[in-house]
């Protein structure tokens, strides 16, 4: 097995390693604070070709491989998980779902424009009381003809207000359940959509989150993706992929908790010498250290199986349950580390550790991997 990065995959990570250590740093307290969206940075990735990594470029794509994606994700995610998320749910789930299962109408007419991040794309599954169990659509596409009347709500939206395409999940044969689901292409300026309010968030508060309100919206029938029954299949699908954006979200979050944690305890003295020549800090660094590495390697794995077409739902499950998990023990324990200056914005890994928390919840709680790994294992 070759461990070793590739040259280009070694410059995208150097370029999205300089933007967040030059830029994303100056303001991203001030955002959190504020939840102001992130707009200036969004465009600058675009124009760096990140919001369109994996898309081929004859849709304007940057034509990159999943684990050039993975690194890229992890070194935004080191610094601000608000930038990182808005990244992947346009790459991952907007931009992948449009390419890999849209007519070619749908890819010239949307996948092009979210490509290039002149559009930011978002993607519209859970619902007050269809979560992890997403078979229990209660958003409505009723099959008109020659269009689809959509109605129902959308809850814990990312991009919802700054998307200018949605991909929505909604149940259009309610006797067929699972198999009655399609995904469709609505434009966000479509007449009959209105927004809840901004989400007050635990963590990544200047990523835009909001409830999305459909009451007889017109979507053209062009814009289903799929055969009719096919947006159920659609949902798992992308977000089998989607998985491994958020693990890799996840690993950022834990190594950049980690590198403050080691760097942190270089300066800090206590008992006359630095504290990470005291046994208590050294070995909870040395456990921070090996949980990150094992999860970085589950992450590649299954961004190496993407990349080489086989399959990857399994290997993706594992790489979000784990760097989860991890996330969430890394960041805590580097707020320990810190002490009293961990629970303050000034230093950081307070943040770290409220964004952790998000991703053992979302694209699949870390229950709902477990679900997928043990319905695997059983098979």
């Amino acid at each position: 097995m070759n461990f070793e990065l590739n040259e280009e995959q070694l410059m995208i990570q150097q370029a999205a390693r300089d933007y967040a250590q030059r830029e994303l740093i100056k303001d991203v307290i001030e955002r959190d604070k504020t939840a102001t969206f992130p707009a200036h940075h969004i465009k600058a990735l675009a124009e760096l070709g990140f919001m369109g990594m994996m898309v081929s470029p004859e849709y304007d794509g940057s034509g990159l491989d999943t684990i050039s994606y993975v690194l890229a994700m992890e070194e935004f995610s080191k610094i601000d998980a608000s930038v990182s998320v808005i990244m992947s749910v346009n790459n991952s789930l907007v931009c992948y779902g449009i390419e890999k299962f849209g007519t070619e109408q749908q890819k010239q007419k949307y996948l092009k424009p979210l490509a290039r991040g002149e559009q930011i794309g978002a993607f519209l599954l859970s619902e007050p009381e269809a979560g992890s169990d997403a078979t229990h659509q209660k958003t409505v596409a009723e099959d008109k003809g020659d269009y689809y009347l959509l109605n129902g709500t959308k809850n814990w939206i990312t991009n919802a207000n700054s998307a200018s395409v949605y991909l929505v999940i909604a149940q259009t044969h309610p006797q067929l359940k699972s198999k009655g689901i399609n995904a469709f292409i609505v434009e966000r300026n479509a007449p009959g959509i209105t927004l809840g309010p901004h989400e007050e968030k635990m963590g990544m508060s200047s990523s835009d989150t909001h409830s999305v309100m459909f009451s007889d919206v017109k979507v053209p029938k062009e814009n289903r993706i799929g055969e009719d029954g096919f947006g159920f299949k659609f949902a798992m699908k992308t977000l089998e992929g989607g998985r491994i954006g958020i693990a890799a979200q996840a690993l950022g979050l834990a190594s950049g908790a980690l590198e403050r944690a080691i760097q942190y305890s270089k300066e800090r003295k206590a008992f006359g010498t630095e504290i990470c020549n005291h046994q208590a800090i050294a070995f909870k660094l040395a456990e921070m250290a090996t949980r990150t590495e094992a999860a970085r390697h589950l992450v590649l794995k299954s961004a190496w199986l993407k990349d080489q077409g086989k399959a990857y739902g399994y290997a993706s499950a594992m790489a979000k349950f784990y760097a989860a998990e991890t996330a969430m023990y890394v960041t805590t324990e580097a707020v320990q580390i810190h002490g009293g200056y961990g629970y303050v914005r000034e230093y950081h890994v307070e943040r770290l550790m409220r964004e952790a928390k998000l991703t053992q919840i979302y694209e699949g709680t870390s229950e709902i991997q477990q679900m997928i790994i043990s319905r695997n294992l059983l098979s």
